[in-house]
């Protein structure tokens, strides 16, 4: 089933890694699991950003029309989903300079489950108030970083301590393709495309 290993990621992390260890699944599972996960922030920031808007500061709620937000959220659809392959590209190559040889597919599944709680975190932009969003955010971030540092060990079979290394390169990549995905909507904003507000 799709999804089956959402509450053991929360429940109980570390079992759950074992579990999705001793049980790997096709990388049309992980596949699957990553374009299910990845709807919940671009459906809910369509939605908040069209009916509720966002609470920025002192002022009105800011609302965008509903083409130009749904322009950006099929672009974070599939920004996201672009991220989670591209980690599990950079983790697969550097895996080998860690002595472990796992498949892509493997990669693939600890990229997946990792980023699983930013994606959860998207429930959070149906209550759109900035500071809030971001609370959870970093939250998730923290849940997230600490989802890889348990599942590195467990599913590259790395001895701990080459796991910390190795998880905190994979952290570093995952921290720059963000950064290069936030600099990608800027640059897309800046060339005639930025979003248009209504009232």
């Amino acid at each position: 089933m799709i999804l089956n290993h959402l509450w053991g990621l929360y429940a109980h992390p570390v079992e759950e890694w074992h579990t999705i260890d001793n049980r790997h699944e096709s990388f049309k599972y992980s596949m699957s699991h990553i374009m299910i996960i990845a709807m919940i922030p671009a459906i809910c920031a369509y939605y908040s950003v069209t009916t509720m808007g966002w609470s920025v500061g002192v002022g009105e709620p800011l609302r965008m029309s509903p083409e130009s937000a749904l322009m950006l959220c099929v672009g974070m659809y599939f920004s996201l989903i672009a991220g989670v392959f591209l980690l599990g590209y950079l983790a697969h190559w550097m895996a080998h300079t860690f002595g472990s040889k796992p498949t892509y597919t493997q990669t693939l599944e600890l990229a997946a489950y990792t980023a699983t709680p930013l994606f959860m975190a998207g429930f959070a932009a149906l209550f759109p108030v900035v500071w809030f969003v971001m609370l959870v955010g970093l939250g998730a971030l923290a849940y997230s970083i600490y989802l890889l540092y348990a599942g590195v060990p467990i599913l590259m079979h790395i001895p701990e301590e080459r796991g910390f290394i190795y998880a905190s390169s994979v952290v570093t990549c995952g921290l720059i393709l963000l950064v290069c995905i936030m600099t990608a909507f800027a640059m897309f904003w800046s060339s005639g495309y930025a979003p248009a507000f209504s009232h």
